[in-house]
């Protein structure tokens, strides 16, 4: 892998990036009727996915570190696996996307958009590497039918 930097340390970077450009660009602030129940919504939602994840994986008893890509024991295609190969990864960024609805800064809210690509590029990609290694066509074949986010 390119960086082996935990998918959760890379989630609370961004979360304390967001914050800090609120702080020192206020003018990008906009108000968000309800932004706290949204905010609540999107983690609670976000939480919800990222956990449907890793039960799917617990159920095919294979390892949800994805630190370790090498350590899966079978491609799992089942649960929320049917609609995004990467359910951990949509539910952290659903709930980045819930705090950056209670930041209400636009410039914080972009940052979501560079945690996607921050994860695509070096936590999605070398994962799928992994995988394609480890697994051959049926992991390519799975990639053809499932989006990589939704």
């Amino acid at each position: 892998m390119k960086l082996k930097i935990p998918p959760v340390v890379v989630l609370a970077v961004f979360a304390v990036l967001m914050t800090a450009v609120a702080r020192l660009l206020p003018g990008l602030t906009w108000l968000v009727p309800g932004r706290l129940i949204i905010a609540l919504e999107l983690a609670v939602l976000g939480g919800a996915i990222s956990l449907s994840g890793v039960i799917a994986f617990r159920r095919h008893q294979t390892t949800v570190n994805p630190m370790a890509p090498a350590a899966a024991t079978t491609i799992v295609s089942s649960g929320p696996y049917r609609f995004t190969r990467n359910p951990m990864y949509v539910g952290f960024v659903m709930g980045l996307m819930g705090w950056a609805v209670f930041l209400s800064n636009v410039g914080a809210a972009l940052l979501v958009l560079g945690c996607v690509l921050y994860l695509t590029q070096f936590q999605i990609k070398p994962e799928e590497q992994a995988l394609l290694t480890q697994f051959g066509s049926p992991f390519a074949d799975y990639m053809v039918s499932v989006r990589r986010w939704l």
